[in-house]
Order: C-alpha cells, then sequence, then structure tokens
C-alpha cells in the first residue's frame, strides 16, 4: 500500500525509522524487515546510523533479497548543513552505498553553525543557547534542495518539523514543491490543521513518532505515551489487535504515512500487520476525541537551551 507523492512517486505508506537504533543492531533488524514485507527505510545524518543502514542495504540487494527499484530510502539534512546541501547528501548517499535518494529532507527548519559535512551535533554558544546562524534562509536551504532533484541525486525533497506558516512559506518561494512534511502526530498530539492543510496543497504527511514514542520517549523526555490510554485499550481489545496496531491503522486511515521505531523483531511483523483490518468510522471518531495537544518526542529546549516551539 503506497501514497501517490505530487510528483508521481509512489511511496509506501509504513516505513521502519532508524533513530536510536543500536548499530551493532542495524544489519539484522533490516534485513528480517525486507523479508516481513517493509521496503520503505528512514533514516538521518543526525541518527549516525547511516553506513550500518547502508551495510545492510547493499547486503540485502546483493544477495537478491530485494532491488534497489523496490526500496524507498529517505534520509535528512542536518541543520549545520543548510549552507553545504549538495555536499551534505553527497556525503549522506556515500555512507548509505546509493546512487539517489528517493526522499531527501530538511530535519528541522533552522540552520545552526556549521561544524563541519556530516559531522551533525548541536554547537551551543557561550551561553548554551543553540548557535543559530542567521545568514542562511530557509529559502536559500530550499532552492539548493532543489538542485538535487535536476543533479538527479534526488527523487523528492520534503520538509520536516515545519508549521503551517513555514509550510505556506516555502510553497511560495518553491519551484519544486515539498513531496512530503514530516512531523510529529499521534493520537494524543493530531495536529489536524496542519495535516489538512498539507494535505489540502498535495503533501503528504509522514508521522515520525506515530505510537507517541512509547517507552523510549518516557525515559528520554519524561512524557506520557498515548498506548496506555485506556481508550485506546478498549478499541484494541474490540478489534483483537494491539494498540499499536490500532493506533498505526489510525495514522494510515488519515492518509499519512507512519514510520514506527522498534529493535524487537516480533514488534516488526506485529507493525506490519496493520492491512489485515479496518477501523470503523466511530473508532476514528472516538480516536480523534483524545487528542491532548500533546507532543512527546521533540523537546528543544532540555537540549538546546532553547524552545523552538515557543
Amino acid at each position: 500500500m503506497a501514497i501517490t507523492l505530487n510528483n508521481g512517486f509512489q511511496m509506501p505508506i509504513i516505513g521502519l525509522g532508524v533513530w536510536r537504533m543500536e548499530k551493532k543492531a542495524i544489519k539484522d533488524l533490516i534485513i528480517e524487515s525486507i523479508k516481513i514485507g517493509f521496503r520503505h527505510f528512514d533514516c538521518a545524518s543526525d541518527y549516525k546510523n547511516e553506513a550500518e543502514v547502508g551495510e545492510a542495504l547493499c547486503e540485502a540487494i546483493k544477495t537478491g533479497l530485494v532491488k534497489r527499484e523496490e526500496l524507498f530510502i529517505t534520509t535528512k539534512l542536518w541543520n549545520t548543513d543548510h549552507g553545504h546541501v549538495v555536499e551534505a547528501c553527497k556525503h549522506s548517499l556515500k555512507k548509505l552505498q546509493l546512487d539517489y535518494l528517493d526522499l531527501y529532507l530538511v530535519h528541522f527548519p533552522i540552520s545552526i553553525r556549521h561544524t563541519g559535512i556530516g559531522a551533525n551535533g548541536s554547537p551551543l554558544d557561550a551561553d548554551g543557547v543553540l548557535d543559530i546562524e542567521t545568514n542562511i534562509s530557509l529559502e536559500t536551504t530550499w532552492h539548493a534542495m532543489e538542485d538535487l532533484v535536476s543533479m538527479s541525486l534526488v527523487r523528492s525533497i520534503g520538509i520536516s518539523n515545519y508549521d503551517i506558516f513555514l509550510t505556506r512559506d516555502c510553497l511560495a518561494y518553491s519551484k519544486i514543491k515539498p513531496a512530503v512534511n514530516q512531523i510529529e502526530t499521534h493520537p494524543y498530539f493530531q495536529r489536524e490543521s496542519l495535516v489538512k492543510f498539507c494535505q489540502k496543497h498535495g503533501i503528504c504527511v509522514t508521522a515520525h513518532t506515530p505510537l507517541g514514542g512509547a517507552d523510549a520517549n518516557t525515559k528520554r523526555f519524561g512524557t506520557v505515551s498515548c498506548l496506555d490510554d485506556p481508550i485506546l485499550k478498549g478499541i484494541a481489545e474490540k478489534y483483537k489487535k494491539t494498540v499499536a496496531q490500532i493506533v498505526l491503522r489510525w495514522g494510515i486511515q488519515r492518509n499519512t504515512v507512519v514510520i514506527p521505531k522498534t529493535s524487537k523483531f516480533e514488534r516488526l511483523k506485529e507493525n506490519f500487520k496493520v492491512f489485515e483490518f479496518e477501523l470503523a468510522k466511530e473508532d476514528m471518531d472516538v480516536i480523534q476525541a483524545i487528542d491532548k495537544n500533546y507532543r512527546s518526542n521533540i523537546q528543544p529546549a532540555k537540549f538546546w537551551g532553547i524552545d523552538l516551539y515557543a
């Protein structure tokens, strides 16, 4: 099952996110996920595991497990490389052992002090606050992203963590419209206005943290997971599915792409079994009603000394 992007390319509606995956576990997880049926993998330079992902993809292709054209590989431009878009993209391609990317995203709508191609990190200033660059506009970054398409390094380009205002601006100054906006969205943080705005203007929404971050975000950010919600547990019992399957199915029925992350083989199989059932409208409505406008994942103030969402 796939969504057709605004440039005609097909994007699988479910993928595997590799954020916070242990390097030593990635190869086996990706190989197993391909065997299960996953074809979409969501990476980023800042995840610091592109090389390991590349090794796994290379092995899968060389052994005939999958063909390159059957895969959909996403990675992202980190904040320190807004002034070095082409070089950063080529650096990621080399690590991933690919000739082209299916999708390249601007990871965050902010440029910070450059620390070297692919060096990543979030440099702070003398006051312990994120060292933001003020001489590179998002428009400049976007036009450099557009160059990647003309250079055949990337098939589709998109944005990530953009709100309505920034998305609207990107639509205004772009020659190539963003194909995707990847944002945090889940039952506790539904962001209906942003999702509908993007979809109205032909931008596919990808839900990162589609399960609300679960235990990982509880430990990292001290946030609450929607997977413990009693209403969702009741719906899961009704359908004889796990709460995670219900939440992923809800995301798919909103016409959003979902990219759950897991390091457990049994969860890979579980997460992929979301095409065997459909939620009734009444249950979709019930889930819509539990929205708390509650962000569980990206908490920049915790690490960057500044609240970018204030």
